[in-house]
This record gives C-alpha cells, structure tokens and sequence, in this order.
C-alpha cells in the first residue's frame, strides 16, 4: 500500500471534504425517514494526531489545527465539535456514524485488509454501521440502491494511479443508473486546473443533472526539505446537493479559508442545474 492516511488525516482537503460531508448528512437528517451512508474508501476511521505519521508531514496542524478557536453554528459547529480538540482526527466513516440516527446506517467499504480492521474496531461499538473489507468501486453497485431510498455515497479514492479520475467518474455512472436521487460526493486532488476541469467535465457527462463543485486552493505549494511539492488544491464534486447546501458551504469556507492560509481562497459554483 503506497498510500497512507494518516499522514494527510485533518490537512485542509480533509476540512473542506469532511466539513460538506457533515452538511450534507445533516440536511437528510431534517426528514424523519432513515437513510444510508455508503463510504467506499473509507480508510482505518481514527488517526492519531499525536503519532509519527501525522508529525513528519504537519499536515493536521496545518489544517483541522488552524480551527481550534474558530466557533461556528450549524455544519460548521457540528464539524468542530467532531474533530476539532481531539487527539486523534475523525475519518469520513466516524463523521457519518457520530450523525446517524437509530433508523440509520452506514456501509464502510475499506480495501486494504489492515485498515479495514483498524476500522471495524475503530466502529465496533457503532450498532448501525458496518465494515465490509472490498473493493469499494466494486460492491457499490450491490448496495444501490439501498432499500431506505434515500441516502450519500461518497467516493474519496487515494489517487494512487493515474486511472483512479476514470475509475470515479465510471462508478458514479453505475450508482447513478440504480440509485438517480441519491447525494454523491465526490473528492479530487487538483494538481493542473486543466486535469481537473476535464474531470468535471466527465463527471457532466455521467448523466448529471444536477451538480456543485467546491475548490479550495491555498494559493501557494508547501514544501518540506526532502520531501516533493505537496497537494496545495483540492475539490469536491457534489451530484444532487440539497436545497440550500451551497450557501451554507459559501458561508462556511469563507470563515474556515483565511485561517488555512494567508492566500487560501475558496470557490463554490455550480457546474450543473442550480437553485
């Protein structure tokens, strides 16, 4: 496994990422009806903030640890409760069990056979969740569409490969075809605007009807001696945002991105539909 979370666990593309993930499930939690939350890379679920991995890159301290005085209302305030004065960072699957209701669930989906069982413990005590070890692009068609109608997928892949754009865009074609309604987020790193623009470009062509896509950039590379240019831009996609959620993220990033950095900026437009 060449790629390891936990040294990137609470960096600012984890912020923004984890912050609309907390957004969107609050805004499925104001209808009484359950709902499912299908997580297909979803990593270990807690990462020690204080441990060697988080230390040799700074990363969390230069992101979720930048926000431990900020104060917010609604997802902002959610968010920092969940992650922010901790000695160990929240993932994706821990974010979504922390808001789960009893007539809800969560679907885990972690490939590597280490993390997947750093993640069943880490969910062990969580009744409506569970663990599967898998290939995530793989078991998603299986579990759309999930039987409570209504629900988030969200595909965060690690970028490993060059093809993992194409993987994502080809597993959002699948769950769109069985599951139309659901919310998909889906998570890029931008490392040429033109690459990212064309992923956006094939996300539209997945047969989106409706989509927003958040950016944050903070505006200059970091670099640690040693060690090459790190991601300094990242993006979400958002297929079928609820009413409402991109104000609320507008808000939101404009108090989170100056304290992420002097330049930092972040964009919230839609690239399909609208309100």
């Amino acid at each position: 496994m060449n790629y390891r979370h936990a040294f990137h666990a609470g960096n600012f593309a984890d912020v923004v990422k984890h912050l609309a993930l907390t957004a969107a499930l609050l805004h499925l939690r104001r209808k009484d009806s359950s709902f499912a939350v299908i997580d297909t890379h979803a990593g270990r679920g807690a990462y020690d903030l204080g441990g060697e991995e988080a230390a040799r890159t700074g990363e969390a301290a230069n992101g979720i640890g930048r926000l431990d005085a900020l104060q917010g209302e609604g997802a902002l305030g959610e968010y920092l409760s969940l992650a922010c004065g901790r000695d160990t960072y929240p993932g994706s699957p821990l974010i979504a069990a922390a808001l789960l209701r009893p007539q809800d669930r969560l679907v885990a989906i972690e490939k590597h056979p280490e993390e997947a069982q750093r993640l069943k413990a880490a969910l062990a005590r969580i009744r409506q969740a569970r663990v599967e070890e898998g290939d995530g692009y793989k078991r998603l068609a299986a579990l759309l569409p999930p039987p409570e109608r209504r629900g988030l997928v969200l595909i965060d892949p690690p970028f490993e490969a060059p093809e993992e754009f194409a993987a994502e865009v080809e597993a959002l074609r699948v769950g769109l075809k069985r599951f139309a309604t659901g919310i998909y987020l889906l998570w890029f790193p931008i490392k040429s605007e033109a690459q990212a623009n064309a992923f956006a470009g094939e996300v539209l062509n997945a047969g989106v009807k409706k989509a927003l896509r958040i950016d944050i950039d903070l505006g200059a590379t970091v670099t640690m001696p040693g060690e090459k240019d790190r991601l300094a831009a990242a993006g979400l996609i958002v297929v079928n945002p609820p009413f409402g959620f991109a104000e609320e993220m507008r808000a939101h990033l404009s108090c989170i991105a100056p304290l992420l950095a002097d330049k930092a900026k972040a964009d919230v437009r839609w690239i399909a539909g609208g309100e």
